[in-house]
């Protein structure tokens, strides 16, 4: 794996207004994203892991740009992404592709498979009608969807075939960075395990950078390279796949692989139940956002919030406790 940064965000933010002024001016915010800088390595998998509404999915988007961000900057390959023009990122979107939550509800289902794989060579205006067609037999064959499938329609397939549609789709124009919005999150437990197996399998032939999301640590641990823990819009634990799940060092961090199912009796440690529920987002807490959770509490993280430090070599954590 490389090292070369593909992908860096700088205190990246996206605020969501709800609340607006007498006067028209927006005066409680959702914060989605509350300044998140983070490096994606060129060929690895970055995996970012939360509890549902922490954010992950809306910093996926704004690495893309299907949102703006409020604040902050994305780079990819070095370049300011926001200082493009709609021209100039329909461009670039060639080398960011995305792979959507619901294979029922991210394919048109008026349109044939041909069309939908095949309809981002219309829209970025490249190649003939037969090299097109010869392109979506070659993307369904990669991702082991047969010649005959491509004149169906999306409700003819199983949930796994249509998961393995998208990544046709994805994969059309050679990208390098996909964004996997919780690609198996929507699928059965045996199916998941393929689909999860194709995209290793797919990274190392198309030598391809994943920013994966998911709240499913298992499926985590199968294919990442790095993880990313999210809390309340921010990044609170950051470290190798491994070495997070053998030691963590943010108590969520801790909470969270506890919970992870294990069928051997011996193996299993003791499970941490988190009091309260997660505070909202129009309102953090003062200090550590997760403290009132926490039972490492300290009299400070209920005033001073945490930065990201990093604590050994490529652990990072925002904690008192693990300082």
């Amino acid at each position: 794996m490389n090292v070369d940064p593909l992908v860096k965000t700088d205190r990246l933010k996206k605020h969501y207004p709800v609340r607006w002024s007498f006067f028209g001016r927006a005066i409680v915010h959702v914060k989605a994203v509350d300044g998140i800088s983070l490096t994606v390595n060129r060929g690895e998998t970055l995996s970012v892991v939360g509890e549902s509404g922490c954010g992950k999915s809306t910093l996926g988007r704004c690495i893309l740009n299907l949102e703006e961000p409020t604040d902050g900057i994305v780079y990819f390959e070095g370049r300011n992404l926001q200082a493009y023009r709609r021209a100039k990122m329909r461009q670039m979107r060639r080398h960011m592709q995305m792979i959507f939550q619901d294979p029922y509800a991210s394919l048109n289902p008026r349109k044939k498979v041909s069309r939908i794989v095949g309809d981002v060579f219309d829209i970025h205006d490249m190649l003939s009608k037969q090299e097109r067609q010869q392109r979506v037999q070659e993307l369904l064959d990669i991702v082991g969807l047969s010649e005959e499938h491509a004149r169906r329609y999306p409700h003819e397939f199983s949930g796994g075939q249509r998961q393995r549609i998208g990544v046709a789709r994805a994969l059309a124009l050679n990208p390098k960075l996909v964004v996997a919005d919780e690609p198996v999150s929507a699928l059965d437990v045996s199916v998941q395990a393929q689909i999860l197996n194709l995209l290793i399998e797919l990274q190392s032939q198309f030598d391809l950078t994943y920013l994966f999301i998911s709240h499913d640590l298992s499926v985590v641990r199968h294919i990442s390279d790095r993880v990313a823990v999210m809390y309340l819009g921010k990044i609170i634990e950051l470290g190798s796949c491994r070495e997070l799940f053998l030691q963590p060092l943010h108590p969520y961090t801790e909470a969270l692989i506890s919970a992870v199912p294990i069928t051997d009796r011996k193996k299993r440690g003791r499970r941490i139940i988190l009091d309260g529920d997660v505070p909202s987002p129009l309102n953090p807490p003062r200090g550590c956002r997760f403290h009132p959770r926490c039972r490492y509490r300290q009299s400070r993280c209920t005033d001073q919030e945490p930065q990201l430090r990093e604590v050994n070599a490529g652990r990072w954590a925002a904690c008192y406790y693990s300082l």
